[in-house]
């Protein structure tokens, strides 16, 4: 990564091409944009090597991953909801005695802190936040409005949960008596840990272990509308799209993506790197695996043989 001038220039925000002002920054990927861009009110551009010979005004930064410099630019230059060590405490919290808060924690108004609770420094607990018996916060992480997370929850460091999400809820388990006919609760007694730099979506729910636990590993991304049944094992950097559903003791290899209205039952595995696309249905107890292969459908299958299925039933239904 090299910049190109603009050695003095100050940037203050990120935008978009068409919305940039002369104290933003954008980014270009595709170099049938790169004029556009130069064109553009924004102070500076960054671009892959292609853009270093264009001749320019602007400020360049060059990188092989614009995007993604982009992204961590965007995160450096946001103003933060509360500067981290501000330690601002609303008069209307409800924190129990014994709970532990490190430098800088943030507390919102008529959110509780229960017994025993930790929360790291620098974190953000926003309005209207549970934080339950013994449950454990890292440092840097950020709880948005309305979140509920069950004693005994542990959330490791940067984790980010959206509104309304509750985490560690029981999981659904229930017993049938042969006799009556009625279903008792099975116990729901294990946890849910939640990994480092872990980000979680408005109101989806992930559920704590029955005997053991539910974890989501380091980096995962978890969308709206999850909902994560109870003992999954969800692996590193997995990216989960809105409204998918979880049966219990599923795991998710590292690296796999679901796509949107997923359906997954229990004790399936989805290898790493797996790719599933969105309303695909995997069965109970079935391994889908291979790295970078798209599997699509329900019963969820490799791409290519889905869309074979396709044409020939599409063939059959002209027949007629």
């Amino acid at each position: 990564m090299r910049l190109i001038g603009g050695s003095s220039l100050h940037v203050t925000g990120v935008a978009s091409i068409e919305s940039a002002s002369a104290d933003d920054l954008v980014f270009v990927e595709d170099e049938k944009h790169l004029a556009r861009a130069l064109q553009s009110r924004a102070g500076a551009v960054i671009a892959r090597e292609f853009a270093a010979a264009t001749p320019s005004g602007k400020a360049l930064l060059i990188t092989d991953y614009p995007k993604l410099a982009f992204a961590r630019a965007a995160r450096m230059l946001r103003d933060p909801l509360h500067q981290p060590g501000s330690g601002t405490v609303h008069a209307s919290a409800v924190i129990h005695r014994s709970a532990v808060l490190a430098p800088g924690v943030c507390v919102d108004a008529h959110a509780v802190i229960g017994e025993r609770a930790q929360i790291g420094q620098d974190t953000h607990i926003g309005t209207n936040c549970t934080v339950g018996t013994g449950v454990t916060i890292g440092s840097e992480c950020q709880m948005y409005p309305n979140v509920t997370i069950y004693p005994g929850t542990k959330l490791g460091d940067r984790v980010i949960v959206h509104a309304g999400a509750v985490l560690g809820s029981d999981g659904f388990g229930y017993v049938r008596d042969g006799k009556t006919g009625h279903h008792e609760k099975f116990p729901q007694v294990g946890r849910l840990v939640v990994e480092d730099d872990v980000e979680i979506g408005a109101n989806a729910t992930v559920d704590r272990g029955a005997l053991d636990e539910t974890r989501i590993r380091r980096g995962a991304k978890i969308d709206n509308l999850v909902h994560i049944g109870h003992n999954c094992d969800i692996g590193e950097d997995v990216i989960i799209a809105a409204q998918t559903g979880l049966s219990g003791s599923i795991v998710i290899e590292n690296g796999a993506v679901l796509g949107g209205q997923v359906g997954i039952g229990e004790h399936a595995r989805i290898g790493e790197g797996v790719m599933l696309g969105g309303q695909g249905g995997v069965l109970p107890n079935k391994i889908l695996r291979g790295k970078g292969v798209a599997f699509w459908g329900t019963p969820a299958q490799p791409l290519r043989q889905y869309l074979k299925q396709l044409a020939t039933v599409s063939r059959l239904a002209k027949k007629d």
